[in-house]
Protein backbone atom coordinates (compact mmCIF):
# COMPACT_ATOMS: atom_id res chain seq x y z
CA UNK A 1 0.00 0.00 0.00
CA UNK A 2 1.15 3.17 -1.19
CA UNK A 3 0.98 5.87 2.31
CA UNK A 4 0.38 9.41 1.29
CA UNK A 5 3.63 10.94 0.43
CA UNK A 6 1.79 15.26 1.49
CA UNK A 7 -0.86 15.50 4.40
CA UNK A 8 -3.17 17.86 3.25
CA UNK A 9 -2.71 21.26 4.22
CA UNK A 10 -5.28 23.71 6.70
CA UNK A 11 -5.55 25.73 3.65
CA UNK A 12 -8.53 25.70 1.07
CA UNK A 13 -8.94 23.61 -1.94
CA UNK A 14 -11.65 22.87 -4.41
CA UNK A 15 -13.52 19.84 -5.90
CA UNK A 16 -11.79 19.16 -9.43
CA UNK A 17 -14.09 19.11 -12.24
CA UNK A 18 -12.99 18.41 -15.73
CA UNK A 19 -14.16 21.30 -17.50
CA UNK A 20 -11.63 22.99 -15.10
CA UNK A 21 -8.74 20.62 -15.79
CA UNK A 22 -6.96 23.65 -17.23
CA UNK A 23 -7.19 26.25 -15.74
CA UNK A 24 -6.51 24.44 -12.36
CA UNK A 25 -3.76 22.90 -13.71
CA UNK A 26 -2.55 26.34 -14.56
CA UNK A 27 -3.17 27.73 -11.45
CA UNK A 28 -1.05 24.68 -9.04
CA UNK A 29 2.03 24.28 -11.61
CA UNK A 30 2.90 27.42 -12.03
CA UNK A 31 3.31 28.28 -7.93
CA UNK A 32 6.50 27.82 -6.23
CA UNK A 33 7.19 27.26 -3.28
CA UNK A 34 5.03 23.99 -3.19
CA UNK A 35 2.13 25.42 -1.00
CA UNK A 36 1.89 28.85 -2.75
CA UNK A 37 -0.59 27.33 -5.21
CA UNK A 38 -4.35 28.27 -4.82
CA UNK A 39 -6.16 26.56 -4.80
CA UNK A 40 -3.69 24.32 -2.03
CA UNK A 41 -5.34 20.46 -3.16
CA UNK A 42 -8.00 19.03 -5.20
CA UNK A 43 -10.73 16.42 -3.95
CA UNK A 44 -12.26 14.28 -6.53
CA UNK A 45 -14.93 11.72 -6.27
CA UNK A 46 -13.20 8.38 -7.32
CA UNK A 47 -15.40 6.31 -8.57
CA UNK A 48 -14.89 8.91 -11.74
CA UNK A 49 -11.46 7.66 -11.79
CA UNK A 50 -11.99 3.78 -11.97
CA UNK A 51 -11.65 3.22 -15.51
CA UNK A 52 -8.09 1.88 -16.56
CA UNK A 53 -6.68 4.78 -18.36
CA UNK A 54 -7.66 7.48 -20.79
CA UNK A 55 -7.70 11.14 -20.32
CA UNK A 56 -8.91 11.24 -16.72
CA UNK A 57 -5.76 9.48 -15.34
CA UNK A 58 -3.47 11.46 -17.59
CA UNK A 59 -4.80 14.70 -16.18
CA UNK A 60 -5.21 13.09 -12.42
CA UNK A 61 -1.39 11.77 -12.67
CA UNK A 62 -0.33 15.39 -13.62
CA UNK A 63 -2.20 16.91 -11.00
CA UNK A 64 -0.95 14.41 -8.46
CA UNK A 65 2.49 15.65 -9.05
CA UNK A 66 1.54 19.03 -8.62
CA UNK A 67 -1.04 19.26 -5.39
CA UNK A 68 -2.52 17.02 -2.56
CA UNK A 69 -5.12 14.78 -3.73
CA UNK A 70 -8.37 13.84 -1.26
CA UNK A 71 -10.52 10.59 -2.38
CA UNK A 72 -14.30 11.29 -1.61
CA UNK A 73 -15.93 8.07 -1.82
CA UNK A 74 -19.29 8.33 -2.41
CA UNK A 75 -20.03 4.67 -3.39
CA UNK A 76 -19.46 1.79 -0.33
CA UNK A 77 -22.78 2.27 0.90
CA UNK A 78 -21.18 1.03 3.90
CA UNK A 79 -24.42 1.60 5.78
CA UNK A 80 -26.24 -0.87 4.36
CA UNK A 81 -27.61 -3.90 5.68
CA UNK A 82 -24.99 -6.24 3.53
CA UNK A 83 -22.77 -3.90 4.57
CA UNK A 84 -19.93 -2.56 2.32
CA UNK A 85 -20.09 -2.82 -1.53
CA UNK A 86 -16.62 -4.98 -1.76
CA UNK A 87 -16.63 -4.46 -5.79
CA UNK A 88 -16.33 -0.33 -4.97
CA UNK A 89 -13.89 -1.05 -1.85
CA UNK A 90 -11.40 -3.08 -4.32
CA UNK A 91 -11.75 -0.35 -7.13
CA UNK A 92 -11.22 2.22 -4.46
CA UNK A 93 -7.96 0.16 -2.67
CA UNK A 94 -6.55 -0.10 -6.74
CA UNK A 95 -6.73 3.75 -7.39
CA UNK A 96 -5.59 4.49 -4.24
CA UNK A 97 -2.56 2.56 -4.66
CA UNK A 98 -1.85 4.08 -7.72
CA UNK A 99 -2.28 8.10 -6.61
CA UNK A 100 -1.70 7.55 -2.40
CA UNK A 101 -4.12 10.27 -1.99
CA UNK A 102 -3.69 12.60 1.31
CA UNK A 103 -7.23 11.56 2.46
CA UNK A 104 -9.72 9.26 2.07
CA UNK A 105 -13.40 9.57 2.80
CA UNK A 106 -17.07 8.35 2.61
CA UNK A 107 -20.20 8.94 4.12
CA UNK A 108 -22.49 7.79 6.77
CA UNK A 109 -24.99 6.41 4.74
CA UNK A 110 -26.32 3.56 2.79
CA UNK A 111 -27.09 3.67 -0.86
CA UNK A 112 -27.89 -0.07 -1.67
CA UNK A 113 -29.61 -3.33 -0.93
CA UNK A 114 -29.26 -7.03 -2.14
CA UNK A 115 -30.49 -6.42 -5.68
CA UNK A 116 -30.61 -2.88 -5.96
CA UNK A 117 -28.37 0.52 -6.10
CA UNK A 118 -29.41 4.38 -5.39
CA UNK A 119 -28.34 7.48 -6.45
CA UNK A 120 -28.77 8.94 -2.87
CA UNK A 121 -26.49 8.98 0.54
CA UNK A 122 -29.33 7.96 2.41
CA UNK A 123 -29.14 8.92 6.59
CA UNK A 124 -28.58 5.75 9.34
CA UNK A 125 -30.50 5.68 12.20
CA UNK A 126 -29.24 6.43 15.30
CA UNK A 127 -28.70 3.99 17.25
CA UNK A 128 -26.67 1.04 19.21
CA UNK A 129 -27.40 -1.26 16.73
CA UNK A 130 -26.65 0.51 13.74
CA UNK A 131 -23.30 1.93 15.20
CA UNK A 132 -22.37 -1.19 15.84
CA UNK A 133 -23.01 -2.75 12.32
CA UNK A 134 -21.40 0.40 10.42
CA UNK A 135 -18.17 0.69 13.10
CA UNK A 136 -17.93 -3.08 11.64
CA UNK A 137 -17.89 -1.79 7.67
CA UNK A 138 -15.59 1.09 9.03
CA UNK A 139 -12.69 -1.07 10.25
CA UNK A 140 -13.24 -3.21 7.14
CA UNK A 141 -12.50 -0.66 4.64
CA UNK A 142 -9.69 0.77 6.57
CA UNK A 143 -8.02 -2.67 6.63
CA UNK A 144 -7.98 -3.17 3.25
CA UNK A 145 -6.82 0.20 2.31
CA UNK A 146 -4.62 0.16 5.31
CA UNK A 147 -5.76 3.58 6.46
CA UNK A 148 -7.90 5.01 8.54
CA UNK A 149 -10.18 7.26 6.72
CA UNK A 150 -13.00 10.28 7.29
CA UNK A 151 -17.11 9.69 7.64
CA UNK A 152 -19.23 12.70 6.61
CA UNK A 153 -22.08 13.35 8.44
CA UNK A 154 -25.03 12.81 6.25
CA UNK A 155 -27.57 16.06 4.92
CA UNK A 156 -31.07 14.97 6.60
CA UNK A 157 -34.63 15.21 4.98
CA UNK A 158 -36.13 12.97 8.19
CA UNK A 159 -35.27 11.61 11.72
CA UNK A 160 -36.09 7.99 12.55
CA UNK A 161 -37.72 7.44 15.67
CA UNK A 162 -35.93 4.93 17.03
CA UNK A 163 -32.72 7.20 17.36
CA UNK A 164 -31.40 6.89 20.46
CA UNK A 165 -28.61 9.36 20.52
CA UNK A 166 -27.47 12.49 18.59
CA UNK A 167 -25.39 13.25 15.54
CA UNK A 168 -22.61 14.28 17.29
CA UNK A 169 -22.52 11.59 20.22
CA UNK A 170 -23.05 8.64 16.78
CA UNK A 171 -20.01 10.57 15.59
CA UNK A 172 -17.86 10.23 18.62
CA UNK A 173 -18.93 6.99 19.46
CA UNK A 174 -17.80 5.68 15.55
CA UNK A 175 -14.12 7.34 15.46
CA UNK A 176 -13.51 5.79 19.41
CA UNK A 177 -14.64 1.92 18.43
CA UNK A 178 -12.88 2.27 14.48
CA UNK A 179 -9.70 5.47 15.01
CA UNK A 180 -11.54 7.11 11.87
CA UNK A 181 -12.24 10.85 11.40
CA UNK A 182 -14.69 13.33 10.62
CA UNK A 183 -15.58 14.85 7.85
CA UNK A 184 -17.63 17.95 9.06
CA UNK A 185 -20.01 18.72 6.56
CA UNK A 186 -21.24 22.04 7.69
CA UNK A 187 -23.97 23.01 4.72
CA UNK A 188 -25.04 19.57 5.81
CA UNK A 189 -24.90 21.04 9.04
CA UNK A 190 -27.57 23.53 7.98
CA UNK A 191 -29.80 21.44 5.61
CA UNK A 192 -30.42 18.90 8.25
CA UNK A 193 -30.83 21.36 11.28
CA UNK A 194 -33.59 23.50 8.95
CA UNK A 195 -35.83 20.15 7.77
CA UNK A 196 -35.69 18.74 10.89
CA UNK A 197 -36.39 21.90 13.27
CA UNK A 198 -32.74 21.68 15.30
CA UNK A 199 -30.41 24.21 16.28
CA UNK A 200 -27.59 24.47 13.76
CA UNK A 201 -24.94 26.07 16.04
CA UNK A 202 -25.79 23.49 18.81
CA UNK A 203 -25.14 20.65 16.08
CA UNK A 204 -21.60 22.45 15.35
CA UNK A 205 -20.45 22.95 19.16
CA UNK A 206 -21.30 19.40 19.63
CA UNK A 207 -18.69 17.79 17.37
CA UNK A 208 -15.16 17.45 19.29
CA UNK A 209 -12.75 19.41 16.87
CA UNK A 210 -9.83 17.25 17.42
CA UNK A 211 -11.91 14.72 15.54
CA UNK A 212 -12.11 16.42 12.34
CA UNK A 213 -10.00 16.33 9.64
CA UNK A 214 -11.60 17.94 6.54
CA UNK A 215 -14.43 20.22 6.27
CA UNK A 216 -16.60 20.69 3.24
CA UNK A 217 -18.79 23.82 2.41
CA UNK A 218 -21.50 24.17 -0.32
CA UNK A 219 -24.35 25.19 -1.47
CA UNK A 220 -28.07 23.97 -1.11
CA UNK A 221 -31.33 24.51 -2.91
CA UNK A 222 -34.37 25.79 -0.93
CA UNK A 223 -37.91 24.46 -1.31
CA UNK A 224 -40.56 26.75 0.51
CA UNK A 225 -43.94 24.95 1.78
CA UNK A 226 -46.69 25.87 3.96
CA UNK A 227 -45.34 24.13 6.79
CA UNK A 228 -41.62 25.65 6.52
CA UNK A 229 -38.45 25.72 3.98
CA UNK A 230 -37.33 22.09 2.58
CA UNK A 231 -33.35 22.55 1.92
CA UNK A 232 -32.09 20.19 -0.88
CA UNK A 233 -28.30 18.87 -0.42
CA UNK A 234 -27.43 19.52 -4.45
CA UNK A 235 -23.86 20.94 -4.32
CA UNK A 236 -25.63 23.78 -7.28
CA UNK A 237 -25.39 27.17 -5.94
CA UNK A 238 -22.59 29.27 -3.18
CA UNK A 239 -22.84 28.90 -0.13
CA UNK A 240 -25.27 30.15 1.91
CA UNK A 241 -24.64 32.99 4.73
CA UNK A 242 -26.09 30.66 7.11
CA UNK A 243 -23.54 27.74 6.03
CA UNK A 244 -20.69 31.01 6.35
CA UNK A 245 -21.62 31.83 9.37
CA UNK A 246 -21.05 28.51 10.94
CA UNK A 247 -18.22 27.91 9.90
CA UNK A 248 -16.67 30.77 11.17
CA UNK A 249 -17.58 29.90 14.40
CA UNK A 250 -16.30 26.37 14.14
CA UNK A 251 -12.44 27.68 12.91
CA UNK A 252 -12.66 30.32 15.53
CA UNK A 253 -12.93 28.20 18.27
CA UNK A 254 -11.10 24.95 16.20
CA UNK A 255 -8.98 26.43 14.04
CA UNK A 256 -8.13 26.33 10.36
CA UNK A 257 -8.80 23.03 9.13
CA UNK A 258 -8.40 21.67 5.26
CA UNK A 259 -11.61 23.06 4.08
CA UNK A 260 -13.40 21.99 0.53
CA UNK A 261 -15.49 24.57 -1.40
CA UNK A 262 -17.73 21.46 -2.97
CA UNK A 263 -19.98 22.47 -5.99
CA UNK A 264 -21.32 19.20 -8.13
CA UNK A 265 -23.99 20.03 -10.29
CA UNK A 266 -24.90 23.20 -12.18
CA UNK A 267 -20.61 23.87 -11.73
CA UNK A 268 -19.91 27.39 -12.62
CA UNK A 269 -16.72 28.71 -14.19
CA UNK A 270 -13.43 28.27 -12.27
CA UNK A 271 -13.00 32.13 -10.91
CA UNK A 272 -16.17 31.41 -9.14
CA UNK A 273 -15.16 28.46 -7.20
CA UNK A 274 -11.66 30.81 -6.27
CA UNK A 275 -13.47 33.23 -5.19
CA UNK A 276 -15.68 30.95 -2.93
CA UNK A 277 -12.08 29.71 -1.56
CA UNK A 278 -10.84 33.08 -0.87
CA UNK A 279 -13.56 33.56 1.54
CA UNK A 280 -12.79 30.77 2.74
CA UNK A 281 -9.34 31.02 3.65
CA UNK A 282 -10.11 34.74 5.00
CA UNK A 283 -12.11 33.06 7.70
CA UNK A 284 -9.55 30.86 8.27
CA UNK A 285 -6.85 33.29 8.41
CA UNK A 286 -9.28 36.01 10.59
CA UNK A 287 -9.43 33.15 13.16
CA UNK A 288 -5.71 31.46 13.27
CA UNK A 289 -4.68 35.57 14.11
CA UNK A 290 -7.02 35.20 17.20
CA UNK A 291 -5.31 34.08 20.86
CA UNK A 292 -6.09 30.31 21.54
CA UNK A 293 -9.43 30.60 23.29
CA UNK A 294 -10.03 33.52 22.43
CA UNK A 295 -13.49 32.96 21.09
CA UNK A 296 -16.14 32.52 23.07
CA UNK A 297 -19.22 30.72 21.85
CA UNK A 298 -22.51 32.51 21.98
Amino acid sequence: MNAPTVPLPPQVGVGLKPEHYVQAFEAVSASAPFFAGWPAWFEVHPQNYFGAGGPPHRWLSAFAENTPLSFHSVGLSMGSADGVNLEELEQLAALCDRYAPAMVSDHLSWSGSASNRYPDLLPVPYTGEALLHFSEQVSRVQDRLGRTILVENPSRYLAFSGDTMNEADFLHALCALTGCSILLDINNIEVSATNLGLDAEAMVDAIDAGLVGEVHLAGHAREDHPHGPLLIDDHGSPVTDATWRLFERFVRSAGPRPTLIEWDSDVPAFDVLLAEAARADEIMQAAAALPEHAYAMA
